[in-house]
């Protein structure tokens, strides 16, 4: 029996400790009502905000690109720090995230004080929302603690930016353990939410010195675009929707856009001019069903990126703040 046991262990050694310690069932025995507390609160909120699930889509994803998922993006700056959310790719992310996550908490803690990690709702909010518009399930083990560090300083170069090239991008995914294929997967949750003017403006007022409107972009979309855009320099918060055609469900439509000339960010159009990611995209185009399957693995892979347990971490009282003042 010892030599079927040696086999085995290598494959024990190769799971962090940190990720074996995490359970679908964590709070079981210490929360028995954070099922009916995250279901009730979750769907009150998205019924009465339906864009909170791209909002905590996108929040989710920011968080665990730096420092991991420990919720550290969902910490507010103070005198002594900047903190995550005031960098400044950060500074549009919705507050619809952060408010679903607050009304979560809120509930959990007078039912079970001290025990659900801000991390841990906003990963189970995450998973929840994208089923509820439509998208695929995926387990989410819980058990994560929260982060002690929120430094505005450690943002940069670990999120995606919409003027950044295709290899860049390919190259920062890389560094975090995705291959070009889960890269584009993860890209398709562009399939719900909105991003403001001022991320694709280049795009329709000055794309090249001869050619202001980007020539990839269908002239009927490109001229409506901006129409909405016309005033985005003085109104920052002018948007547009990522799928112009099923905005508020979750489908394969992003990528049967990229294929229309309907994609809204120039990070979006470059995936279908890729030979690296072209393939991908006509993948997902054609087979919903296999979008849903990798998108699921990837958003599975994505959620313990650099998960904190034990002493590494804490249980906030409030989701906004450490529990002991960060100098």
């Amino acid at each position: 029996m010892a030599f079927p046991i040696l086999l085995l262990l290598p494959l024990f050694l190769s799971i962090p400790i940190s990720e074996s310690k995490l359970a679908v069932d964590y709070y079981k025995t210490s929360c028995p009502s954070f099922e009916q507390i995250m279901r009730e609160t979750i769907t009150t909120k998205q019924i009465n905000s339906p864009t909170t699930a791209a909002a905590t889509l996108r929040t989710f994803f920011h968080d665990c690109m730096v420092e991991g998922c420990d919720a550290s993006v969902l910490i507010s700056s103070n005198s002594f720090n900047k903190a995550e959310r005031d960098a400044d790719i950060n500074l549009s992310l919705p507050g619809d995230a952060f408010d679903v996550v607050l009304r979560a908490k809120t509930s959990l803690e007078l039912s079970c004080p001290g025990i659900v990690s801000c991390a841990d709702i906003l990963a189970r909010a995450t998973r929840d929302l994208i089923t509820m518009v439509g998208g695929p399930y995926y387990p989410v083990r819980l058990g994560r603690k929260d982060g002690l560090v929120s430094q505005a300083s450690r943002v940069e170069g670990n999120l995606p930016r919409v003027n950044m090239t295709l290899t860049k991008i390919i190259s920062l995914f890389k560094s975090k353990g995705f291959s070009v294929q889960e890269m584009v997967a993860l890209t398709g949750g562009h399939t719900i939410g909105f991003s403001h003017c001022n991320e694709f403006a280049n795009r329709l007022f000055r794309y090249s010195k001869t050619t202001p409107t980007d020539p990839n972009m269908h002239p009927k979309y490109a001229e409506a675009l901006k129409k909405t855009c016309a005033n985005y320099t003085t109104d920052t918060a002018m948007s547009a929707f990522n799928d112009a055609m099923t905005p508020g469900k979750f489908d394969n439509m992003y990528y049967k856009n990229l294929q229309r000339g309907l994609g809204l960010l120039s990070s979006d159009s470059a995936l279908l001019m890729d030979p690296r990611t072209k393939p991908f995209v006509e993948l997902y185009a054609r087979d919903q069903a296999a979008f849903f399957a990798d998108f699921a693995r990837a958003m599975e892979k994505v959620s313990i990126i650099g998960v904190k347990t034990g002493k590494k971490g804490e249980v906030r009282r409030k989701c906004d703040a450490f529990n002991s003042i960060k100098t």
